[in-house]
């Protein structure tokens, strides 16, 4: 987004009634977003609901009348994080004394209360809240409302139908089929913040891909915290799946995170067959160790994962493959997290994201016996073998695909000067000479070095 102030919507609000005349208090609006996809999602739904109330998106914190940052709250380091920049942010009050500072997402679902006590922000709003939180900034700016209010209520009917998302930038439009979660992974905070299992209507799914191609978007994600498991009347994922990749427009179709339960053949041969879905499928395993699958109510035994990754592979031709993997779950023993080791040694994953168990309070694994817990010196030991492990097995990979040409989809610039970086449609990273203007372009690159995670390249055409 360029940088300045930026009007958000077309100017009338949703369903064609003339957008509100401006309001006498301030209506600069700035948000940060921390977590995942879905939290980017969710930042262009806030954006797109307060649009609709006459506020205006500033990129400058010091412009802002309303700062709103949205949050994530799977691990401890990122909660850290936000709380060190609440207290940063409080400055900006020193020149505008009526700034509305809130903070809206996961994190203060978890939170609540506590982070008005403790962080002195004004309001507090859950994932389900988001509709509430125009009343409540303009009663708050208007002294009708008292600062400190939570809106935390989770709706299990709240899948924001009718509200036209913000999209900021980018060449990739997120659309969230998906939200909730019913699998209740003893290590997860997600169904605690943003409750059970809610799948949005096919139709729904449907007209926002087609109005994020009129918007300019030729590739889309779709999102869900076990995306794979939605079901909506006759419709299941196979078929919601084959659908988007069949609408005019849209060149790649990617989906995140899938659970392994619920990798169907039938999803496979979508991916397949369907020209617009990609070969890439993120497949998080967590522990190779079936004890700690156990715990962890994961629901399958690492003989059961690996069936699925070597139907994945017999099915889709040439599929990347990437995962999650937890290290140091209570009560993991060297032997399990040689177990882990082992599997990530033989399915060999194109790229993987690994962590060390972080616990969250709420969730059922914070109940284990005192005693399971691993020392934080063995815990970052074991992390620290894995990413050795999974780097190495990256590289060897990356650099027996040296020499191939890929379609690259051009994403922005890249740090050196001159370049561009681009992601194929097996999600590899590309750099390569290029100008910015061509951003959102498809070309044809060939791949001619790696560092082990990201390709350097050459354009064919």
């Amino acid at each position: 987004m360029t940088s300045g102030l930026v009007q958000l919507g077309s100017g009338r609000a949703a369903g064609g009634s003339p957008a509100p005349r401006p309001r006498p208090f301030g209506r600069r609006l700035y948000i940060e977003t921390y977590g995942c996809q879905m939290n980017i999602n969710d930042t262009e739904l806030v954006e797109g609901l307060l649009a609709e109330r006459g506020f205006l998106r500033v990129d400058e914190v010091e412009r802002a009348d309303v700062i709103l940052i949205n949050t994530c709250a799977i691990r401890d380091h990122a909660e850290r994080r936000v709380m060190g920049r609440i207290g940063q942010l409080q400055r900006h009050r020193r020149d505008n004394p009526d700034l509305v500072l809130g903070v809206t997402g996961c994190m203060a679902q978890r939170l609540g209360p506590r982070l008005v006590s403790s962080h002195d922000v004004d309001l507090v709003a859950g994932p389900d809240a988001y509709r509430g939180l125009g009343d409540l900034i303009e009663g708050i700016q208007e002294n009708a409302i008292e600062r400190g209010q939570t809106l935390l209520e989770l709706d299990a009917a709240e899948h924001y139908e009718g509200v036209e998302s913000v999209r900021a930038g980018g060449v990739s439009a997120w659309i969230t089929v998906q939200r909730g979660c019913d699998h209740r992974c003893t290590f997860c905070i997600v169904p605690y913040v943003r409750g059970p299992e809610k799948n949005r209507d096919p139709d729904a799914i449907l007209d926002e891909a087609r109005r994020a191609v009129d918007d300019g978007f030729t590739e889309v994600v779709l999102l869900g915290q076990t995306v794979n498991s939605y079901r909506h009347g006759e419709w299941d994922f196979p078929r919601l799946l084959e659908a988007v990749g069949r609408v005019d427009g849209i060149r790649r179709v990617r989906f995140t995170s899938p659970h392994p339960n619920d990798v169907s053949e039938r999803m496979l041969r979508v991916m397949a067959e369907e020209p617009a879905v990609c070969r890439q499928l993120h497949l998080p395993v967590q522990s190779g160790a079936d004890r700690v699958l156990r715990r962890m109510v994961r629901r399958y035994t690492a003989a059961e994962f690996l069936d699925k990754v070597d139907e994945a592979r017999r099915i889709v031709p040439d599929l990347a493959l990437s995962t999650d993997v937890i290290v140091a779950f209570p009560g993991e023993t060297e032997a399990e997290f040689e177990a882990t080791l082992d599997l990530v040694r033989g399915v060999r994953f194109d790229d993987a994201y690994l962590y060390r168990f972080s616990p969250r309070e709420g969730t059922p694994a914070t109940r284990l016996p005192e005693g399971d817990s691993l020392p934080e010196s063995v815990a970052s030991a074991r992390l620290e073998r894995l990413i050795d492990v999974q780097r190495e097995i990256q590289r060897d990979i990356n650099e027996s695909e040296v020499g191939r040409t890929c379609e690259v989809l051009i994403e922005r610039s890249a740090r050196s000067a001159g370049d561009v970086l681009g992601r194929t449609e097996r999600n590899k990273m590309v750099v390569f000479p290029g100008d910015s203007g061509l951003t959102g372009a498809y070309v044809r690159v060939r791949l001619t070095s790696t560092t082990g995670a990201t390709f350097m390249g050459a354009r064919c055409d």
